[in-house]
């Protein structure tokens, strides 16, 4: 069987989220690195893998898929039968469940952390500056959706119950970087339910292969 191939960069969360799936899953790949300063992103033969530009981009034999969400899904779907179980739920009830909080990750958690590694992180490195009252404002909205975390993982180990699921796994990278790269570990901290949550999850081999390898860039 052809080996799965990813096109992206280690230090993307949408590539590290992709990655981390495949080591739950025990699913072998190859990691293709796309050189982003070189632009070859915006170039035809990206392109044609990824009609936006971004990463990453999956090639599975014939099968071509982006948007790292919709990966996950697909992986988990496909090789259900092996690997870490039930990442999607065993019932349609908790099929629901695992839907509903990575739905919450997409709409309210996703947005305050990518505007924060944006401003503290991005912007410096392509030569620009942070924008504190940005900054402030987005983790005053991170903040209001960790609450709700709170209150959520004091009653479940995990986001949809009991057990590890994609709802997790797909709030792994902007987690890392919260924790290790623009200075608000104290937002995670801070929070008895939520600290230990993601010193669960961080502490999965799976992860930890990954994590290893999500270093920014130097200017």
């Amino acid at each position: 069987m052809a080996k799965i191939k990813v096109h992206g960069l280690p230090f993307s969360s949408c590539t590290a989220r992709v990655l981390a799936c495949l080591n739950e899953k025990q699913v072998e790949y190859e990691l293709i690195p796309v050189n982003a300063r070189a632009g070859d992103h915006k170039k035809p033969q990206y392109l044609s893998l990824n009609p936006f530009g971004l990463f990453p981009a999956l090639e599975d034999g014939c099968l071509t898929l982006f948007e790292s969400r919709a990966i996950i899904k697909y992986l988990a779907k496909k090789y259900e039968g092996q690997g870490c179980p039930n990442l999607l739920g065993s019932t349609v009830e908790e099929e629901a469940v695992v839907e509903q909080w990575c739905e919450v990750e997409s709409h309210h958690f996703n947005p305050p952390c990518y505007a924060l590694v944006s401003q503290i992180i991005i912007n410096p490195l392509k030569g620009g500056t942070t924008d504190e009252a940005v900054v402030e404002s987005n983790a005053e909205k991170l903040s209001r959706v960790l609450d709700v975390y709170e209150d959520r993982l004091s009653k479940s180990k995990y986001l949809a119950g009991d057990w590890f699921s994609l709802a997790d796994l797909q709030h792994m990278p902007f987690l890392h970087y919260l924790v290790n790269d623009v200075g608000k570990a104290t937002l995670i901290s801070s929070r008895k339910h939520v600290n230990a949550w993601w010193e669960d999850i961080s502490s999965r081999p799976a992860w930890k292969k990954i994590a290893v390898h999500m270093k920014f860039p130097s200017k």
